[in-house]
């Protein structure tokens, strides 16, 4: 996703909830440091997002989420996430980092610091995910020192904080082995154009497997629904398509 779409889907959310700030946890996340990050790396479909003063309004989203009008209209969407569903070090809201300005209606979007992104990927360890920091670790976007340091913070037990420190440690063997694509500088830089790299590829099958599996639970959610007329439905309140975004330019 490039940026200008991150900042439609959080124009959208505002205008939904009436929420004017969210914290960004997934991997569109990153657009907080590097707004022009390569295509390849970001190559999700979703903006994950937290309302920051009315939580509850959280679960409004997905009325733009997957399979939403919206996500019909523009390829993309929003997904609702629990504020305690990822696994971060302690002190990671004292690292968000603001979203650089764009058309975002006012709506201010605060970004995981990508030290802590990648330390909730490797918690969730999911391969798409381990894909994810093992880029992030490619390119130079991540230190291992660091990354090492912030493990010791988070809330995980022993065991689980020893293969967090190994794939940590084998992804950046494995970026000593090619050329570092970005180079920290006392001027912070996006990082440099790619070199050759499989990861989009990974990151496509990966995203099929997962969205084949999407759609059986939602064909048996649908089989159950239409058995049970009477099944209450989960509707917020009415939307009409400017609440949506749908007549706005993304």
């Amino acid at each position: 996703m490039k940026k200008r779409q991150v900042d439609h889907a959080l124009r959208a959310a505002g205008n939904i909830t009436g929420e004017r700030q969210f914290v960004i946890i997934g991997s569109q996340s990153l657009h907080g440091k590097y707004p022009d990050v390569a295509d390849e790396i970001l190559t999700s479909f979703e903006v994950d997002l937290i309302a920051t003063k009315n939580t509850d309004r959280t679960q409004w989203l997905n009325v733009i989420g997957v399979e939403s009008p919206f996500h019909e209209t523009y390829g993309y969407y929003v997904d609702p996430v629990d504020g305690k569903t990822p696994i971060l070090p302690k002190g990671w809201k004292g690292r968000l980092i603001n979203l650089p300005p764009g058309d975002t209606g006012g709506v201010r979007g605060l970004c995981l610091d990508p030290h802590d992104l990648a330390i909730a990927k490797y918690a969730a360890s999911r391969e798409k995910d381990l894909v994810f920091t093992r880029e992030l670790a490619r390119r130079g976007i991540t230190s291992e020192e660091r990354l090492l340091s912030l493990l010791e913070r988070t809330p995980i037990d022993g065991a689980w904080r020893e293969r967090i420190r190994d794939c940590i440690t084998k992804d950046f063997a494995l970026s000593k082995q090619v050329e570092p694509l970005h180079q920290p500088t006392g001027k912070e830089q996006p990082p440099v154009p790619q070199a050759p790299s499989n990861t989009f590829a990974e990151l496509e099958a990966i995203r099929a497997r997962g969205r084949q599996k999407y759609l059986e639970g939602r064909r048996l959610a649908n089989r159950s629904s239409t058995q049970d007329p009477d099944k209450e439905t989960n509707k917020s309140r009415t939307l009409d398509d400017s609440d949506l975004g749908i007549d706005n330019d993304p």
